[in-house]
């Protein structure tokens, strides 16, 4: 079977960390070829320029979104606990979702 150009090729790597604790959790997902639309769409609908306003308090969690197209990162985001919400919300709980299953852990 042929490799998938870079174009095709895409994950979507979520990493939280910080809290009581302070530890780091990570989850990737990597869509097949037929679940790209409904990936693009998840990642399209981010406002990747323009996160949502910033919620302070302490021992709250850190996020870091990031999209990968092949090896390159076409989207990075670093959000406060407060701004993963919408969108952003759905993108995280459906990586978390499609991760492998030792990454499942909430």
């Amino acid at each position: 079977m042929p490799e998938p150009d870079d174009e095709e090729r895409w994950s979507v790597l979520v990493v939280r960390s910080g809290g009581i604790a302070g530890l780091s959790k990570q989850w990737r997902a990597e869509p097949d070829r037929d679940r790209l639309p409904r990936w693009r769409q998840l990642v399209e609908s981010c406002p990747w320029d323009a996160p949502p306003a910033e919620t302070r308090g302490a021992d709250r969690y850190q996020w870091r979104i990031e999209v990968h197209r092949g090896d390159t990162a076409v989207h990075q985001a670093r959000l406060a606990d407060g701004q993963v919400e919408g969108p952003w919300r759905t993108l995280v709980d459906e990586v978390r979702q499609a991760a492998p299953s030792p990454s499942r852990e909430r």
